[in-house]
C-alpha cells in the first residue's frame, strides 16, 4: 500500500529541478507576455462608475407593513408593504426594461472636456471611444455576418424609437446600456444603490442623477395615479356644483327682488321652493369641497418620499480597466501554463506508472 502511494505521489523535487533547468524560457516569455499584455490593455477605453443611494419611505400604515419591517430585521423580506405593487426588490427589473432604457435616450449629456454636448442617444452612437486593436477583428466579424444576413439598417431616429419594436442596432444599443446601469437593493433595509458606468466621468454622474430622478418619478406616478384621477374627478364635480349653486343664488335673488311686495301664498311657496333648492345646491357644493380636500390629502399621503443617502458626484479616478492587475494576471497565467508544459514529461511519466 505504501509503495503504491509512493508511486502515485508526484515528485515535486523533480518538477522544480526541471523548471529550474529550463528557467531561461521563463525569462524569455515574461517580457513577451508583459509587452503583449500592455499593448492590449493600454488602448482599452477607461470607464468611470458613479453611484447614488436612496431609501424609499417605510410605509407602516397597516399590519402587513409592520410585519414586513419586523421580518426584515431577521433578513427576511416579505415583498414590501401590502399597498404598493412595486416594492424595491422590483426596481432592478424596472430599470432593465426596454421602456425605461429608451426613456433615457433624450437626456442631455456633456463630456468633462466640453467637446460633446448632446443627447444620450447621439452620444452612444457617435461619440464612443473604441479600442483600435479590436477594430480590424470587429470589421472582419461584421463582414462575415453580413455575408449570411440581411444588410444592417442604420440607427433609428431617437424621436421615433419604439421600445415595443426595436431595430437590430437599437436593440444592441439598449442591451449595452443595460450592462452599464446596475441596481442593488439591500433586502434588510430596502436601500437602493444605482450605479452607472460610462467612458466619461461627467456623463456617468449626469446619468446617475437622471436615472435616480426618472426612477423616483415613475414610482410617484404609479403610486399616485388613482389619487390623481380622483382629484381631477372631484375638481370637475366641485366646479359644476359651484356653477349650479351660483345659478340658484341668482335665480332666488331675482325672484325675491321681483316679488318683494307680493304676499300671495303661491309667491311665498315659490320663494320657499327656490330657497330650498339653493340650500340643497349649497349642501352639495360644501360636501364636494370637503371630499376634494380629502382627496388632496390622500394624494399627498400616497406620494412616496425618497431620502437620498448618497448623491451623484463626478468620479475622479477611473474604475477600470485595472491595467496592472491585468498584466500581473496574464504573467501569472502564462507562468502556470509554461510550467505545466515544461513539466509535462514528468507528469505523463508518473501517470503511466
Amino acid at each position: 500500500m505504501e509503495e503504491k502511494k509512493e508511486r502515485d505521489a508526484i515528485d515535486l523535487g523533480l518538477i522544480v529541478k526541471t523548471l529550474y533547468e529550463k528557467r531561461k524560457k521563463f525569462f524569455i516569455m515574461w517580457p513577451i507576455v508583459a509587452v503583449l499584455s500592455i499593448l492590449w490593455i493600454i488602448p482599452q477605453p477607461r470607464y468611470y462608475d458613479c453611484s447614488v443611494s436612496l431609501a424609499p419611505e417605510s410605509n407602516g400604515e397597516d399590519v402587513v407593513g409592520g410585519i414586513a419591517s419586523m421580518a426584515s430585521s431577521f433578513g427576511i423580506n416579505l415583498g414590501g408593504n401590502g399597498s404598493d405593487a412595486i416594492y424595491p426588490l422590483l426596481y432592478p427589473d424596472l430599470l432593465g426594461s426596454n421602456n425605461f432604457i429608451v426613456s433615457l435616450f433624450d437626456i442631455r449629456v456633456k463630456t468633462d472636456d466640453g467637446t460633446v454636448d448632446t443627447d444620450y442617444y447621439t452620444y452612444l452612437t457617435k461619440h464612443q471611444k473604441k479600442n483600435w486593436l479590436k477594430e480590424p477583428f470587429n470589421k472582419a466579424k461584421n463582414a462575415i455576418i453580413n455575408l449570411f444576413s440581411d444588410k444592417k439598417k442604420p440607427y433609428g431616429d431617437r424621436k421615433k424609437i419604439d421600445a415595443f419594436r426595436l431595430s437590430e442596432r437599437d436593440y444592441n444599443l439598449v442591451e449595452k446600456v443595460k450592462t452599464n446601469i446596475s441596481c442593488d437593493v439591500d433586502k434588510k433595509t430596502d436601500v437602493v444603490t444605482l450605479t452607472v458606468r460610462d467612458q466619461d466621468c461627467l456623463v456617468s454622474a449626469i446619468l446617475a442623477d437622471s436615472v435616480k430622478q426618472r426612477l423616483q418619478d415613475f414610482i410617484i406616478e404609479y403610486r399616485t395615479s388613482k389619487a390623481r384621477l380622483d382629484l381631477v374627478h372631484y375638481e370637475d364635480l366641485v366646479l359644476q356644483a359651484r356653477k349650479e349653486y351660483n345659478a340658484s343664488i341668482a335665480k332666488y335673488s331675482a325672484y325675491c327682488d321681483a316679488n318683494q311686495d307680493i304676499l300671495l301664498q303661491t309667491s311665498i311657496s315659490e320663494r320657499d321652493k327656490l330657497e330650498a333648492d339653493m340650500q340643497l345646491k349649497y349642501n352639495t357644493y360644501t360636501a364636494l369641497c370637503t371630499q376634494l380636500e380629502a382627496t388632496k390629502a390622500k394624494l399627498q399621503e400616497r406620494t412616496p418620499a425618497f431620502t437620498t443617502l448618497k448623491t451623484a458626484t463626478v468620479p475622479i479616478k477611473p474604475a477600470g480597466p485595472k491595467r496592472m492587475i491585468f498584466v500581473a494576471g496574464m504573467l501569472f497565467f502564462s507562468t502556470f501554463v509554461m510550467a505545466l508544459w515544461l513539466s509535462r514529461k514528468v507528469l505523463i511519466t508518473k501517470a503511466d506508472r
